[in-house]
């Protein structure tokens, strides 16, 4: 990590071939969406054969809350399993992807808006692997996250975001992790099993934060809590909110945008993602 070419290799990529790798936002949903095979999964089994082979893969899951903003930084993170009351099938998954501390320590060199801590502790929690398993089963590609601080604005986590945008020059794959709409106090969960089942605020949020994202109308989206009651209830809390909020910044207004796994699920929550680019 100390030697000066090891950084170099990220400055000998597709940047100069003019190609940028696209920015996700995936709803994950359920942890057991990391060992099913759904229309959920299979989405993100199709995702990692379409897009570009990605030199890596940096997550900001809604499910690493830290104060301060860190970056995994280990050779190879730990399989997270940060959940309770699922089969033993799920909490068995290793999903053995190799990390990359030099990324690391270039993404950290490369941010000035705040300072961002390399994290040795930390690993892959359900948020990431559930979704990345499906992309790239092979888990022959390094895959790092950074933190959220739960502690910042949403200004701050999107112009964070902006720094990030070289990654995508540079054959990096970023992509947040959580759900537009997130209640899961108001779950029903009788009706899980049902193909599509929404409360009307939460049909209503998703319909506004699609068309938001359409319109490139980012302040609005930063501004949820001015939204009403609906908003209240699809947000109670931000963390799975917040991934959001990051690859918006690191979108750009002229790229494609493309929503899929576009579904209401258990009435308070929606698997809609996005791709840009």
């Amino acid at each position: 990590m100390n030697n000066l070419a090891d950084f170099n290799r990220f400055t000998d990529d597709l940047e100069e071939n003019g190609k940028i790798m696209p920015v996700l936002f995936i709803g994950h949903g359920s942890p057991m969406n990391g060992i099913e095979n759904n229309e959920f999964s299979d989405y993100w089994k199709k995702l990692g054969k379409e897009i570009p082979t990605p030199k890596a893969v940096l997550v900001v899951s809604a499910h690493w809350l830290s104060r301060g903003t860190r970056i995994t930084a280990m050779d190879f993170p730990n399989t997270i399993h940060d959940f309770g009351g699922f089969p033993q099938a799920l909490f068995e998954v290793q999903y053995p992807a190799p990390g990359d501390p030099v990324l690391a320590a270039y993404t950290v060199k490369n941010i000035h808006s705040t300072q961002v801590e390399l994290d040795h502790e930390w690993g892959l929690d359900h948020g990431t692997w559930t979704v990345v398993r499906h992309m790239y089963p092979k888990a022959d590609i390094p895959v790092l996250q950074l933190s959220i601080d739960y502690y910042q604005s949403p200004i701050y986590h999107y112009e964070l975001a902006q720094e990030l945008y070289q990654l995508r020059k540079k054959g990096v794959l970023i992509i947040g992790s959580g759900n537009m709409v997130h209640n899961l106090r108001m779950v029903a969960w009788d009706k899980l099993k049902e193909p599509e089942y929404g409360y009307d605020w939460a049909i209503e949020m998703n319909e506004k934060f699609k068309n938001l994202i359409k319109e490139g109308d980012h302040k609005a989206l930063m501004d949820y809590q001015k939204m009403g009651k609906a908003a209240q209830l699809a947000i109670p809390t931000p963390d799975h909110y917040i991934p959001l909020l990051y690859t918006m910044g690191l979108s750009r207004s002229q790229e494609e945008v493309n929503f899929f796994n576009d579904k209401a699920v258990g009435g308070s929550l929606t698997m809609t993602s996005v791709k840009w680019g």
